[in-house]
Order: C-alpha cells, then structure tokens, then sequence
C-alpha cells in the first residue's frame, strides 16, 4: 500500500507540475477585472493607472520563477516607464514577512501589491505562479502569460512595446 501511496503521489506531482508549465490563462477575459489593494506606502488601483501600459504580475515569495521573473521585471520597467509604462506585482502570501523579505532583496522599482486573500488573482483566473497581463491604455487585458520563461522575455517585451500607441 505504502508503494502504491508514493508512486501516486510521485504522479501526481509530476501532472501538476506539467498543467502548471502548459497552463493557459482565460482569454475570456477582455477588460481587467478592477482591483485596489495596500501597498507599503498606501493603495493601488487599477482604474489609477488609466491612460498607462500596466503589466501585472501575480506572484509569492516561495515561487521559484518568480526570482528570475523580479529582476526582469526591473530592467523592462526602467525601460519604459517615462512612456507611461507601469508594473503592478500583486503578491499572495498570507504571512506579509515572507512578501517582506523577498521585496528586502530585490528592491523592485515597481509597484508591489498585497493580496493574501487572494480575491483579485480569482478575479483574474490566474493559474501558475507567476501569471501576468499586460493591459493598454484603456483597460483592455491585450496579452496574459502563465509562468515565466527568460527564453521568452523578448517575446513579452515586444507585447509592451506594442501596447504604446505609435
């Protein structure tokens, strides 16, 4: 029995952890679902950054990806950012010292959100860990992402640049 408990258990980590990298998120969405939520120093909400390209991040401080995903995330920020370019990385722990200590060492330039009970990530259908969308100047979830893969950044990068009226 105790054979059979782990070599199911070994399965069923090992589908997860397919579903997780195929993921895809809702395309049924079409406007972002709006959000305001607490920041370290007030709140942020969607409709605020009306009129901006917002890229938003859903991640937590035990994501592995998540770390290669912060320091990406700064470059693409500095970036564009005086082109009304902005990044909204909503968190999901429940304990805020986890979020603290992973915010500790990266120093994001960007906008970091707290969200522990989860309701805009549901609101969002996120399905991975990270999960993002990109949204255009009038609210409009143009392209959404499931994980986070540093072979394809450029691909998400040209998306940014492609979201700013010509």
């Amino acid at each position: 029995m105790k054979q059979w408990s782990r070599s199911f258990f070994i399965l069923l980590v090992l589908a997860l952890s397919v579903a997780a990298k195929s993921a895809k998120i809702p395309t049924d969405l079409k406007t972002a679902p709006p959000f305001d939520l607490p920041t370290r120093s007030g709140n942020i909400s969607l409709d605020s950054l009306r009129g901006k390209v917002v890229l938003i991040d859903f991640w937590a401080s035990w994501c592995a990806p998540c770390r290669q995903s912060f320091p990406w995330m700064s470059k693409v920020y500095d970036r564009y950012k005086s082109k009304g370019f902005e990044i909204v990385a909503i968190n999901l722990d429940k304990n805020k010292d986890l979020a603290d200590d992973f915010i500790f060492e990266f120093s994001p330039p960007f906008t970091v959100a707290f969200d522990p009970e989860g309701k805009t990530a549901e609101a969002y259908g996120v399905p991975a860990m990270p999960s993002s969308y990109i949204v255009n100047q009038d609210g409009t979830i143009i392209h959404s992402h499931a994980g986070f893969d540093p072979k394809k950044t450029d691909i998400v990068e040209k998306e940014i640049q492609e979201a700013f009226p010509r």
